[in-house]
């Protein structure tokens, strides 16, 4: 990333932190890009077009309510996502094939790992803005993320 965020933090004391409760899964410890929101509960389907979709270097915010029941992305999403050009993930919810998802080269935060799938029905919206960890995301906004934690601006700062 070249910027550590402890540094981005005490350069702009006013950004916005999150709560350290997320945990590094993905082979990249260190990932920042313009923010992309999921907000779903339990279902992946608008995750996967999200990254089919050019991800242009750009982070995917994915709000699934802190849900533990089901998995929103496995190894093949994340594939999918590396192979679209996306820089990370940071889900508020969990994974699955945690081992396969580490040695992939993308930044993965969750809150856990958990072996059952999601469903698939569509439900939720992509686009808009989502809070949790004691942050709002907003599609558009810069995302900053390494083992430190996640910092959030709405103009780039690195």
């Amino acid at each position: 990333m070249g910027t550590a965020t402890t540094d981005l933090s005490d350069d702009h004391p006013d950004l916005p932190t999150a709560e350290p409760i997320f945990r590094d899964f993905g082979g990249v410890r260190s990932f920042f890009g313009q923010i992309e929101t999921v907000d779903t509960l339990d279902d992946n389907v608008l995750v996967r077009t999200a990254l089919e979709s050019e991800g242009s270097r750009r982070v995917l915010v994915i709000d699934n309510r802190a849900s533990m029941r089901t998995a929103l992305v496995g190894d093949i999403l994340a594939q999918i996502g590396i192979d679209n050009g996306w820089n990370g993930l940071v889900i508020n919810g969990c994974i699955r094939d945690s081992a396969e998802i580490a040695d992939l080269p993308i930044g993965v935060k969750a809150l856990a790992s958990v072996p059952r799938r999601s469903a698939k029905n569509g439900a939720g919206e992509r686009g808009v803005e989502v809070s949790f960890a004691g942050v709002t995301f907003m599609p558009g906004h810069w995302l900053y993320a390494d083992a430190d934690g996640v910092l959030v601006s709405p103009v780039r700062v690195h």
